[in-house]
């Protein structure tokens, strides 16, 4: 055995997983696990540290690494695990040496790398040739945040604002593509913030614009999470003029009361995510938009949820991402009033039920469409709009033109279209 890994959360970590598989090998690692966490909610800490302990009964003879945002922002939490023998920050876990020595036969003040995250004025690109069980490649292209939701402990595990030059991402893109990659996602924290520590302060939109136009040959570009009230006239214009970046794209709404909004420190009002879904709706008229919203915010009254719900219907969501409201030590809305359990966990039923007949009614749509499809294992693949697709018999990694036959519960079906001579 050599390193296996297990991931929380988001892109940014599943890409960085990646890393840190090379920098343990590259430090001699071997028959350990390496575990990567998420803090965005305390169920996600709960479940690493039940990982973690699971992980210890099945294979006692691994050496266990515990590394992410909730490594970053509960250190001690992880180090008093009998279970772990390293937790790493999530600076350190980017690097050879952090993983050193190769025995992990450390002493006990050792078994704590974690440094001050928001000492971090840099980052780099991580070139990743390919990404374990993905047929799409992650690019990184900013870490951190400087906003400061009053729900949100992420900004303290990932540091503040930093991005990665435009010219390293375009040659780690062009490299990308060289190898053969079908499609690239470019991934950070608050990726909408990207160039603004940067000279000449570049915009989200003059990098998409600028990987488009200096490589040509890549099939398709797509975006993680976007923040609305920061995407920029150049982000539009690519939008609408350039087929290439796919048209779907996750947005970080978090509620659809103006009242709740304030509470939460967002700086978007209810009528700009409106407004902003109705602008690319015109550019792209096939766009699908994905959203995060919190359930059982607190003070979050009947009315209030019922605008969040409403809100589905008025942006056009079909891609819903629930998180009912977990307080995070260390944050405002932790000392604000609680709603209570109950009262929680079914408005978030209520949100996911409301996810479910919009994704339905956009399966529905797609039967009789013709659609380019990335397959990945399994014989599952993505169509533009990151909608799954099933088709037997076709290679990972190959994009297809197929005809959407019918669909499942939560996916479409499809036959491959003969490609034009």
């Amino acid at each position: 055995m050599t390193i296996e890994t297990i991931t929380f959360g988001c892109r940014l970590n599943t890409l960085e997983t990646e890393v840190m598989r090379t920098r343990a090998a590259e430090a001699g690692l071997t028959d350990a696990v390496i575990i990567n966490t998420c803090a965005v909610t305390a169920e996600a800490v709960r479940q690493a540290r039940q990982t973690i302990r699971r992980t210890r009964r099945e294979q006692p003879d691994l050496k266990i690494v515990v590394s992410g945002c909730a490594a970053q922002t509960e250190a001690a939490t992880f180090a008093a695990m009998p279970e772990v023998d390293l937790v790493l920050g999530n600076e350190e876990k980017l690097t050879a040496a952090a993983y050193r020595p190769l025995g992990l036969a450390i002493a006990e003040h050792e078994r704590v790398r974690v440094a001050d995250i928001m000492d971090v004025r840099e980052t780099a690109g991580h070139l990743v040739a390919g990404m374990d069980g993905h047929t799409r490649t992650f690019v990184q292209v900013q870490n951190g945040c400087d906003h400061r939701c009053t729900f949100c402990i992420i900004p303290y595990g990932r540091g503040p604002s930093r991005s990665v030059p435009m010219g390293a991402v375009v040659e780690q893109i062009r490299q990308l593509v060289e190898m053969g990659n079908a499609e690239i996602v470019l991934t950070g924290v608050d990726m909408t913030a990207y160039g603004s520590d940067l000279p000449g302060k570049p915009t989200l939109g003059k990098l998409v614009a600028t990987i488009l136009k200096l490589v040509p040959d890549l099939p398709r570009l797509r975006l993680s999470s976007i923040d609305t009230i920061e995407v920029d006239d150049a982000l539009m214009r690519a939008i609408g003029e350039d087929e290439r970046l796919m048209p779907h794209f996750h947005l970080s709404l978090q509620h659809g009361d103006d009242m709740i909004l304030k509470r939460m420190k967002r700086r978007h009002g209810r009528a700009d995510a409106i407004r902003f879904c109705e602008a690319v709706r015109k550019l792209r008229p096939d766009v699908v938009f994905g959203a995060d919203i919190i359930a059982g915010f607190p003070t979050e009254t009947e009315a209030m949820f019922e605008n969040s719900l409403a809100l589905v219907d008025e942006c056009g969501l079909t891609h819903l991402h629930v998180f009912p409201f977990s307080p995070r030590p260390g944050t405002p809305a932790a000392r604000m009033p609680q709603l209570d359990h109950p009262t929680i966990k079914a408005r978030a039923a209520r949100l996911r039920e409301k996810g479910q007949a919009t994704l339905a009614a956009h399966l529905d749509r797609e039967i009789g469409a013709r659609r380019r499809v990335l397959m990945e294992k399994g014989g599952v693949g993505r169509t533009e709009h990151f909608t799954p697709v099933t088709m037997p018999d076709i290679a990972a990694g190959t994009l297809v033109s197929a005809h959407i036959t019918g669909r499942t519960a939560s996916g479409l079906l499809a036959t491959p279209l003969a490609e034009a001579a």
